[in-house]
């Protein structure tokens, strides 16, 4: 059962742009690698979406973990895929509530 919940948003910087189809092709890879390994470590994802109104970003993506720490593997991994060089971001860590 999952603990905790990763929401992070997200919107392209300019330079991502300024990149051909075939750079952006093997970041995106990259990154859903990233993902695919957070998948097999225990975490789910509930969606990417695209978000308007008085927001900074463009798009919203929730995931469950089983831990925080989890959360903070997947967000280091995909750091150290670039990730946070072509996408301004905010992400939020949150704990499950007991009833």
């Amino acid at each position: 059962m999952s603990n905790s919940i990763w929401i992070h948003y997200s919107r392209p910087r300019p330079h991502w742009y300024l990149l051909s189809d075939a750079e952006k092709a093997v970041l995106e890879d990259s990154w859903n690698g990233v993902r695919d390994k957070a998948k097999a470590a225990g975490g789910s994802t509930q969606g990417r979406f695209h978000i308007r109104g008085q927001h900074d970003f463009q798009e919203v993506e929730i995931w469950t973990f089983p831990q925080t720490t989890d959360a903070f593997a997947h967000w280091s991994n995909l750091v150290a895929a670039r990730y946070n060089e072509f996408y301004a971001f905010s992400n939020n860590i949150g704990l499950g509530l007991e009833a």
